[in-house]
């Protein structure tokens, strides 16, 4: 026997403010029974899978152990600027002079994301 994934949980100060910025990013719904006073927010990625925000009253500290590497539909450029306007910073910026490489991004909680290339792009280079 195999297991799957059921939850990909993130540890926030506010689940439901953090939930509402990724349900932004990745264009889904945040659960329609979660409030802003849940203590758990969750978004459904994928049947009987979602990614879960998680109230917890410490505050991130360190680097991330586990981050998302989002590969975008439209350019990586045009979704960085997005994300940008949507509240998240530039934590390094990886991309190089032959446009390769990806930029990582902190969300509203400064939890550590990276914005790959999009599939056309990689395509057109042959990566």
């Amino acid at each position: 026997m195999t297991s799957r994934i059921m939850n990909i949980s993130v540890d926030c100060a506010d689940p439901y403010r953090l939930a509402q910025f990724w349900s932004q990013v990745l264009d889904l719904p945040v659960g329609a029974e979660d409030t802003p006073e849940s203590d758990e927010v969750g978004i459904g990625v994928a049947e009987g899978q979602e990614l879960l925000f998680l109230r917890v009253p410490e505050a991130k500290t360190v680097k991330n152990r586990l981050h998302l590497c989002l590969s975008p539909l439209s350019t990586r450029d045009a979704e960085v600027e997005r994300l940008l306007a949507l509240g998240a910073t530039v934590v390094d910026d990886r991309r190089q002079p032959d446009g390769k490489g990806w930029v990582v991004m902190g969300d509203l909680e400064n939890n550590e994301f990276c914005v790959l290339r999009s599939a056309a792009e990689r395509a057109a280079t042959g990566d």
